[in-house]
């Protein structure tokens, strides 16, 4: 029980730096990197209470969470190139709005 305590105050910590990443920071890469960082958190979260409670449900939704991460990241990147190449910069202050 205390392994689990530590894998979530871990996995808590690693949330939160994210969410104050996606909060605070302002250019597009660092923003994908702190979503990326929760989703990691979330799945540290999983494979914690799977190891708690003996079962390979967290290793199969982790395994759901990694794959919708890449696709994220896939698309995600995607539109960073696409929004970088119409406006030359990544700062969201100066890409709020999708207007040309």
């Amino acid at each position: 029980m205390a392994a689990a305590n530590h894998y979530l105050a871990l996995a808590a910590l690693l949330f939160t730096i994210g969410l104050v990443g996606v909060v605070v920071k302002r250019n597009i890469l660092v923003v994908f990197m702190c979503v990326e960082l929760m989703l990691n958190a979330a799945n540290l979260t999983f494979l914690a209470f799977a190891r708690h409670q003996g079962s390979m449900n967290g290793q199969a939704i982790a395994f759901f969470v990694i794959a919708v991460a890449a696709a994220e990241a896939a698309v995600g990147l995607a539109i960073v190139i696409a929004v970088f190449r119409t406006r030359g910069t990544l700062w969201m202050d100066e890409v709020s709005s999708l207007k040309n």
